[in-house]
């Protein structure tokens, strides 16, 4: 059963992300790195679910999503980047296969970064961010989510990647097995891979061949 949730406050982000936070239902759970399918509580939208990631904390009063607007054909996120404060969304019950295991690497691309959010938000507030380190590639330096948290947080351990704009602070290319074998040095440790469905596969397979064990590659099945 759905649950209404009312949009409290939108931040701009990028040029096209935004955060929502919204009103969190009583007793509502969920784990950093988990997702729900949410819809718009407007005719004509109420059907129309979109996994998306928490990006606040379980402990809360609220809830938050960081969501990119697609603006190339009239979806869901082109519609919810429509929305203002007091409108309301529907949320279903909270899942996801991404949960922090241990220390170890975080790769993301573009809009797959939203699961690290939470954990990183987790880790800091344990004091446990060290051993932890965030590869984030995107196509452009204006694309790159919430990069001055993670520069500040992380530091060296922080490596953003373009691949459509050579930039200072920014390595230039792809986040593929020459890569990995450049910046990692050891496969035995926990991987965390969330992005597009054909960058996550090629990463996966990368790690598996350069000795990584596939049950320490974490991924949403």
């Amino acid at each position: 059963m759905g649950k209404i949730v009312r949009i409290l406050e939108i931040q701009s982000l990028t040029h096209d992300v935004k955060l929502f936070k919204v009103s969190k239902p009583q007793g509502y759970e969920f784990v950093p790195g988990q997702a729900t399918e949410v819809a718009i509580n407007q005719e004509g939208w109420k059907g129309e679910k979109r996994p998306f990631t928490f990006t606040s904390l379980p402990e809360e009063s609220h809830l938050e999503f960081v969501i990119k607007s697609y603006h190339d054909h009239d979806g869901v996120t082109k519609q919810i980047d429509t929305l203002s404060t007091g409108d309301e969304l529907i949320i279903d019950d909270s899942w996801g296969a991404i949960q922090y295991k241990g220390k170890g690497v975080f790769i993301a691309g573009g809009a797959g970064i939203t699961p690290f959010i939470a954990i990183f938000k987790s880790l800091q507030a344990k004091g446990d961010i060290k051993g932890n380190r965030l590869f984030f590639a995107n196509k452009t330096g204006r694309d790159v989510i919430l990069e001055s948290y993670f520069s500040d947080l992380l530091g060296k351990d922080f490596i953003s990647v373009l691949d459509q704009e050579v930039k200072i602070g920014h390595k230039y290319g792809r986040i593929d097995k020459d890569f990995l074998k450049e910046h990692v040095n050891d496969f035995s440790q926990e991987f965390y891979v969330c992005g597009p469905e054909a960058m996550v596969k090629s990463i996966s397979q990368s790690l598996e061949e350069l000795g990584a064990d596939p049950e320490g590659i974490v991924f949403e099945k």
